[in-house]
């Protein structure tokens, strides 16, 4: 029982930050403005640990590495402390190729909830104060889908279908998280 409360609150804290670093990575690098409630809510949570990493990690490529760097870190240390508590294998190796293949699962999420935020925010308030980051987030990969089908009448087909392709590349992520894990 002890060991189940140990993960679980480890789970639940990790997964709070990295998704934060995640995030933070995310809206810089779609170019996301960090002035709303959205994008505030993610700094603040995250200078306390990003911020310092910035001094020892440098941007890459006008990409903010140190988020990515600390969100990967995070991860690695809640799946270390997880196969601890559990008693796993602890193989560093695959515990840093798990939590590299985390990082990418948590950024399909975030991408599938901002896809399902953009459609609800369409059609119930498209003049909300965050309808524009949720939009600003999914633009970039529904414009291209867009130019494949076009809006049917006024119905566009566009976030159904990146939803679909997301969920795709989800069980592949699935597949490739267990292969790492060596349980597949």
């Amino acid at each position: 029982m002890l060991g189940q409360l140990g993960s679980f609150l480890v789970d639940t804290v990790v997964t709070f930050f990295v998704v934060l670093a995640v995030a933070r990575f995310l809206l810089q690098w779609l170019r996301v403005s960090f002035h709303n409630q959205v994008g505030e809510f993610v700094v603040l949570t995250t200078n306390w640990f990003v911020k310092p990493a910035r001094k020892v990690i440098p941007a890459v490529a006008g990409l903010d590495a140190a988020s990515i760097a600390c969100a990967w870190l995070l991860q690695l240390a809640g799946l270390w402390l997880h196969a601890m508590i559990a008693g796993g294998d602890r193989a560093l190796l695959a515990l840093c190729a798990v939590a590299l293949i985390e990082l990418l699962r948590y950024a399909i999420y975030i991408l599938v909830f901002s896809v399902i935020m953009q459609v609800v925010f369409s059609w119930v308030n498209p003049y909300a104060p965050l309808a524009p980051v949720f939009d600003s987030i999914t633009r970039p990969f529904l414009r291209p889908i867009r130019k494949l089908i076009p809006p049917i009448g006024s119905i566009d087909l566009s976030p159904a279908v990146f939803f679909i392709l997301l969920q795709l590349v989800l069980i592949a992520v699935n597949y490739l998280s267990f292969a790492a894990a060596g349980i597949g």
